[in-house]
């Protein structure tokens, strides 16, 4: 298990996600402000591709191509100088690290896709156990700026003394490589620490802290009414203890909550006085972060108008 101290801040691929993409830019635009704020040394590349998550837990791509395709990623980053992948999705950081455990571990596997480059002649992209390793190279960029907690407190420009916080670790960070997670995998702490250095009032434990968000992917579409149910439960468990604010470190996670919690709102006739936000979004935010250009807001399902103006956070 990593500790804090572990977590590089240099020659850092910042690896885009289509999900972050297409629901919530907002995430990477925070990101990128926090890094260029804390002086963390990043890139992104262009020619990163998709690490096929969605298509992968969805039964379209086998482990195969998966592998292949992050093979090429992790290329990109090592060809580009910038080794260390930090991921702004959790499951892209659990598909990443779990391709490169097969790639260190199973000779036949790294054979036959270094064969496939090979043969179209992309020598460049022959992946070697030697030139990334899975706990080394991987990491989400929560990891990141839960160790620059320190600068951020002491850069922040608004207090969130007061707004009742709750966290909600994603389960393809800290569940699927159980082992590799930063600190205690029974007691997640990293956005915590984050909401803590930006002066929230973050509650330490709350039932059902450890359950999914609900969404298991196409659970959210095959099994709709026991995804929501799942949703709801959460969302009771928040509202018993009158959380204002939700943090995620995933954007499926934030699509479950944020877009349907009106669903759920709906679905079980109830009401929630809720909103969702990544972790990115606000620690940009506490260090001033325009809340549209940079943090997004405008892209959330679940309006946070009235919280910016309770906060006195104008536009």
């Amino acid at each position: 298990m990593k500790q804090i101290t572990d977590i590089p801040d240099k020659r850092i691929l910042l690896f885009k996600s289509c999900l972050v993409s297409t629901e919530y830019p907002g995430i990477e635009s925070s990101t990128k402000f926090l890094f260029d704020e804390l002086g963390v040394d990043y890139h992104i590349s262009d020619r990163q591709s998709c690490c096929t998550g969605l298509g992968y837990y969805f039964d379209l791509f086998d482990q195969m191509p998966t592998t292949a395709i992050a093979a090429r990623n992790f290329a990109v980053a090592r060809n580009a100088g910038y080794p260390n992948i930090a991921t702004l999705c959790a499951t892209c950081y659990a598909i990443n690290k779990r391709s490169c455990k097969l790639l260190n571990s199973n000779e036949p596997v790294r054979e036959k896709i270094n064969s496939i480059f090979k043969d179209k002649e992309l020598q460049h992209l022959e992946y070697t156990p030697e030139s990334f390793h899975d706990v080394d190279n991987f990491y989400h960029v929560v990891e990141i700026i839960a160790s620059k907690d320190d600068e951020i407190k002491s850069m922040r420009k608004i207090e969130f003394s007061g707004v009742r916080i709750a966290t909600h670790h994603a389960c393809h960070y800290y569940k699927v490589q159980y082992e590799d997670v930063t600190g205690n995998p029974e007691k997640i702490d990293l956005i915590d620490r984050i909401a803590d250095a930006c002066g929230g009032d973050v509650i330490d434990w709350y039932e059902n802290r450890t359950l999914t968000c609900g969404a298991g992917f196409s659970q959210r579409y095959i099994n709709r009414k026991t995804s929501l149910e799942v949703t709801h439960s959460k969302l009771e468990s928040l509202k018993e203890m009158d959380v204002e604010l939700v943090l995620h470190m995933c954007p499926n996670c934030q699509i479950q909550y944020d877009r349907y919690q009106p669903a759920v709102e709906k679905e079980f006739n109830t009401k929630y006085d809720i909103i969702h936000m990544n972790i990115a979004q606000f620690a940009a935010l506490a260090l001033g972060a325009d809340p549209d250009s940079v943090c997004g807001f405008k892209a959330h399902s679940v309006p946070l108008d009235d919280f910016l103006k309770k906060m006195r956070i104008t536009k």
